[in-house]
């Protein structure tokens, strides 16, 4: 089978964890004020955690279970099945979502604009629209994923080349109109304060900044997902602590580099202070703008410039249509492949641990069916269903960055192994070891319960509640199944509830 070079992966990376929407987002919210806080994070967290990864991903180069590997190989099997269960629940909510909002950027690059709220097929309603397009989203995707690694990595590296498009055309279109406009800034910097003080009046409070850095820190997440895939890498040793490190820089600087550009050709008083704008639309908005000012710069007037901006937003619309394509793809995959290979065989009841093809297909039909279930429940259930899934997604805030706590925790235990081979290494000393697993750690664990208390902090005592929920059923889940095992192991019986021969 043919193995993943550096720049498939390096696309893969990209497109499970650089978000292009986060950037006009972060400008949204905080203007310029938001690049001291990418970079502190990225450097706290992002830059720290994805040297983690590359120790990780090397010592472990033929390891199929991925982050359970590293973990049930560093710390204990126990340990490494709640974390990955966790980890691995929260993705199938991610989907379910993903499966209806997909369509959003879709109709932005065919008609120029959102106009999914009046789609119908037979008299449905756009909700119960939505969720058959939905359910038709993911019995294909599936369909694709159980051909095999290769046709995940062809799509994944669409939906990466899509993201490096969009900021080819965000730094062009934005050099454009600097040299157009003599170098004047359209969101001026007239002291330092810019970088410090937000222009978004909720945003200029402690609580308010607060929020800014628990997103700028969970705006960096994914990375393990790719890094669990080692074993598809072309000599993975060296490919995967190049293709991380490499990344992980691009991605740290990327998003302050976009966040300036944005305000190159972007006023947020004139542009982002509407009540129209907000952070499902703001991408478009913003870009958008940014063919118009081209256009002008161009010298193209108003109504060529009002042309050109609606062509650039179908064309943003199609790009963010393909990353998301693409990580969905990698994001329906590389989780359940963790959490399929990584523990014994006989954990999985019946067919549902059985590898065909080196892929999980058997799982990831039974994935699909509990995804396309959720999706047409919630589409045709009603209000009460719809609330329910509100809660679901609660449940999975935490519970989706929980591992990376669990990830970086154990790396202490796995530097102290000596019974690993660590052929990378970035951390040669124990004493820096323990200052990224503190830093990392600390981090995280701040973001996670600031999450948690932020509702409860302006009343909202019920979205707390759930979010606490969520991690803590997810683990008793995944408890009760690893005891199942324990039980069966002991007594002699396989996963069927056979006795063994």
């Amino acid at each position: 089978m043919k193995k993943m070079t550096l720049v498939p992966v390096i696309l893969m990376i990209f497109t499970s964890v650089f978000g292009f929407t986060n950037m006009s987002r972060d400008f949204y919210l905080m203007g310029y004020a938001a690049i001291p806080w990418y970079l502190i994070t990225g450097v706290c967290f992002f830059i720290l955690y994805a040297f983690m990864l590359s120790e990780y991903g090397a010592a472990f180069q033929s390891a199929k279970g991925g982050i359970y590997s590293w973990m049930s190989q560093s710390v204990g099997p126990r340990f490494a099945f709640i974390g990955t269960f966790m980890w691995y629940a929260s993705y199938v909510i991610w989907m379910v979502d993903i499966c209806s909002t997909i369509w959003i950027p879709l109709s932005n690059a065919i008609f120029g604009s959102d106009t999914t709220q009046t789609w119908s097929i037979l008299g449905l309603t756009a909700t119960q629209t939505l969720g058959i397009l939905g359910a038709l989203w993911i019995l294909a995707v599936t369909y694709v994923i159980t051909k095999g690694i290769r046709e995940v990595e062809i799509v994944a590296s669409i939906g990466g080349s899509a993201v490096a498009f969009l900021n080819v055309l965000l730094l062009v279109g934005a050099v454009v109109v600097l040299l157009a406009s003599k170098g004047h800034l359209a969101q001026p910097i007239p002291s330092a304060r810019a970088f410090v003080l937000s222009p978004n009046g909720a945003y200029q409070t402690p609580l308010g900044v607060l929020s800014f850095i628990v997103f700028a820190i969970f705006a960096y997440g994914g990375l393990e997902v790719v890094g669990g895939l080692s074993d598809k890498a072309d000599h993975p040793e060296r490919t995967m602590p190049r293709a991380i490190t490499i990344a992980a820089f691009i991605i740290t600087i990327g998003y302050s580099v976009g966040v300036f550009l944005i305000g190159i050709f972007t006023n947020w008083q004139q542009v982002l202070a509407s009540h129209h704008v907000n952070l499902g639309n703001v991408a478009y908005v913003v870009m958008q703008h940014l063919g118009y000012q081209v256009g002008l710069g161009m010298g193209l007037g108003p109504h060529g410039s009002a042309v050109l901006a609606a062509w650039v937003a179908r064309f943003v619309g199609l790009s963010m249509f393909l990353a998301l394509m693409g990580a969905f793809v990698v994001l329906g995959y590389a989780p359940l492949k963790q959490l399929i290979e990584g523990p014994p065989r006989a954990l999985w009841p019946g067919r549902l641990g059985d590898v065909e093809d080196d892929v999980p297909k058997y799982a990831l039909w039974v994935q699909c069916a509990l995804v396309l279930v959720l999706i047409l429940v919630i589409s045709f259930g009603g209000e009460g269903v719809s609330t329910f899934f509100n809660y679901l997604v609660l449940m999975t805030n935490v519970a989706m960055t929980l591992p990376y706590l669990f990830l970086s925790i154990a790396f202490i235990w796995f530097k102290k192994n000596a019974s690993i081979a660590k052929p990378f290494q970035v951390y040669r000393r124990t004493g820096s070891a323990w200052v990224a697993t503190v830093v990392v750690t600390f981090t995280v664990g701040f973001a996670n319960l600031f999450t948690i208390i932020q509702p409860a902090l302006t009343g909202d005592w019920k979205s707390t509640v759930w979010m606490v929920v969520g991690p803590v059923f997810f683990a008793v889940v995944a408890l009760a199944l690893y005891g199942r095992y324990e039980r069966l192991a002991r007594s002699g019986h396989d996963e069927r509830g056979r006795r063994a021969s």
